[in-house]
């Protein structure tokens, strides 16, 4: 993970914040949720704490924060809907967003220096420091903070299927139900369409890593050192895998899923991405 040099530090005394609680998180550790809102409330004086209820009034919610400093509550999902909406809305540069993690996917909050203790994270938003970071942006303005791999593995939400659930909690319960009256299938594995050996041309500042005619069983790109993206490509013929160090990627070839962060995206038949150097900053505890 790339970063940039430490901008600024934070004092509880001299910022305002904005705390917004994800509905996930609430569900997920309700008492996680409740530490962290009392510990920031006592160490900033006037914070504001906001109580979505779904993507849209997170959203809003962001928009409408005026000179205060974002905090979310929530796990990986929500950090990585937050940089989005503020990317989106072209004030990545000009904030510094916090996170308390809570949830279950938390594992690129822990990647990425922040503490994951309810207590120990709030403390880092009041008296922490921002750190800057390198981000993949893909041609659909999309966003990448830790690393996109394909093909995908298990553990992740597709976005299809969140955009589908969110705000109709009728849905989730009839699709709980219908798996519970389903039939159980018998415990052998079962082959993934998606995880065997795949056909796709990698370009990297233009220049063709792999191509079509070469099957690759994996393709991983993550933001590195000085401005640019780590690319792995590990063909299935060769013994040792292909590196390189690129500003532009570009995957192509039969429709893909790809694997960014704690979503699955897809299917696609090409996709760039471009790295933006210390394009978002995080509070971190100082050090």
């Amino acid at each position: 993970m790339a970063e940039v040099a430490t901008s600024r530090t934070f004092s509880a005394t001299s910022d305002q914040l904005l705390v917004v609680i994800d509905p996930v998180a609430r569900r997920a550790d309700g008492e996680s949720v409740r530490i962290a809102k009392d510990v920031l409330s006592a160490g900033a004086a006037g914070a504001k704490v906001c109580l979505p209820d779904g993507p849209e009034e997170f959203a809003r919610a962001l928009a409408r924060r005026g000179s205060r400093r974002p905090v979310v509550v929530g796990d990986d999902r929500a950090l990585v809907r937050a940089v989005t909406l503020l990317h989106r809305q072209r004030e990545l540069a000009d904030c510094a967003l916090s996170l308390v993690p809570v949830g279950g996917a938390l594992s690129l909050a822990r990647s990425l220096g922040v503490p994951t203790g309810a207590v120990a994270a709030a403390r880092a938003v009041l008296d922490g420091a921002e750190r800057r970071m390198d981000l993949l942006v893909d041609d659909s303005d999309g966003v990448v903070l830790g690393a996109l791999r394909i093909p995908p593995v298990g553990g992740v939400t597709r976005v299809r299927e969140g955009a589908e659930g969110a705000g109709r909690p009728w849905l989730r319960t009839c699709r709980s139900l219908m798996h519970t009256l389903a039939p159980a299938r018998p415990s052998r594995a079962v082959s993934d369409p998606e995880a065997g050996p795949a056909r796709l041309r990698v370009e990297v500042d233009g220049s063709t890593l792999v191509d079509l005619h070469q099957p690759v069983e994996s393709v991983s790109v993550a933001p590195d050192a000085s401005g640019t993206a780590r690319v792995e490509v590990r063909p299935v013929a060769e013994a040792a895998p292909l590196l390189a160090e690129a500003r532009t990627v570009t995957v192509s070839g039969a429709h893909f899923r790809y694997r960014a962060d704690a979503t699955v995206s897809g299917p696609v038949r090409t996709r760039t991405w471009v790295v933006r150097e210390g394009a978002w900053g995080l509070t971190v505890p100082a050090r």
